[in-house]
């Protein structure tokens, strides 16, 4: 072990007796979660202080065992921004997060090690599964807490670790096309033509977009859906948590809204959109934001899309399996409807 642990075998009874500051005599972990571009374990700790000043138990996030996966993380810097967000963001949000007793991370970006409270027994958010509208309203209220706090914050969107890196956007622009054309290939005899369709037609319009300035609202989380959302936490005490901060960026707020609504609840949101937005509204006119739903539209069209362009460039570059796939088509799916229902495609080259 280095400095730090990079897999939950390296989090010894001594190391997280030093960390927490209290004796840990023992320790045992077990897999949780469904990531596939950070591994995921909960720590059973044995102590005479469990119970009292060392918890019973701690959840622990590591670089993902999958090579390609963890390559496509350091590219794109994820697990540098999820430790930074943790330790430097976290504190001056609404949004409810695990709390954390460790994070650090290497210069280059491929190591990484949270340590953070086990938020169990909780639901764990099913992409796949769906969600209830209960669920889905929570979901919605916790996006507030995210955008409201941090709304026109240039302490949190200009700092230097979150701006996204013009070298890295063209990189992206670059290896758009070659991530469409593997979703293709490995799709187009699982999805709908129409999709498929929708799919083909951003891809051509993609490398045009992602070279426009946008103007950053404030934070997002950047991959707002049910699988990165732990639901009725600490035994139903709180209603939710949101989990996997990898994507966090300076954005526009309804990239998250959008991305939810499409790619994240599918039907769910192609069902109730209307009262989900205007849920929203109200969260965050309650926290001193003031928006309408005239002035959103244009966003929150071109927002949906940003569900497709995460399942289709995910698929490409992430660890494949099978809940994978059934993950990228149901993200796919919900996306492309919500984007043919608002004619996102058309938002994008009106912006053009």
């Amino acid at each position: 072990m280095g400095e730090f642990p990079v897999h939950p075998d390296e989090v010894t009874a001594p190391w997280l007796s030093a960390m927490l500051g209290s004796e840990v005599t023992g320790v045992s972990w077990k897999p949780i979660g469904t990531g596939q571009v950070g591994d995921s374990a909960r720590f059973t700790l044995d102590g005479p202080e469990v119970g009292g000043s060392v918890p019973a138990t701690l959840a622990g996030k590591f670089p993902a065992a999958d090579a390609t996966s963890r390559e496509t993380a350091a590219m794109f810097g994820l697990y540098r921004k999820e430790v930074l967000f943790y330790r430097d963001v976290a504190p001056q949000l609404d949004v409810r997060v695990p709390r954390v007793h460790f994070a650090a991370t290497c210069e280059e970006g491929h190591r990484f090690c949270l340590i953070f409270e086990d938020l169990g027994p909780a639901r764990q958010g099913d992409q796949i599964s769906g969600c209830t509208l209960e669920d889905a309203r929570a979901a919605i209220r916790e996006a507030a807490a995210i955008h409201a706090p941090s709304w026109g914050k240039a302490a949190i969107i200009e700092a230097e670790w979150i701006v996204p890196s013009p070298a890295v956007a063209e990189r992206v622009a670059l290896m758009y096309p070659h991530a469409q054309a593997i979703f293709r290939e490995r799709y187009k005899d699982r999805i709908e033509q129409e999709f498929m369709t929708v799919c083909e037609e951003f891809a051509q319009v993609y490398g045009s977009q992602i070279h426009q300035q946008h103007r950053h609202q404030c934070l997002i989380h950047g991959d707002f859906r049910l699988d990165n959302m732990l639901f009725d936490i600490r035994g139903g005490a709180e209603p939710v948590a949101i989990l996997d901060w990898q994507t966090v960026a300076p954005g526009m707020a309804m990239t998250d809204i959008g991305y939810f609504l499409g790619c994240g609840i599918g039907e769910l949101g192609l069902a109730h959109e209307d009262e989900l937005l205007d849920l929203y509204l109200a969260e965050m006119e309650r926290r001193g934001v003031s928006l309408t739903r005239a002035g959103i539209h244009g966003d929150y069209r071109r927002g949906i899309l940003h569900g497709l362009s995460t399942a289709v460039f995910s698929a490409a570059f992430v660890e494949r399996t099978e809940r994978g796939d059934a993950n990228f088509l149901s993200m796919a799916r919900g996306a492309c409807a919500l984007a043919l229902k608002h004619d996102s495609i058309g938002a994008m080259k009106e912006a053009h």
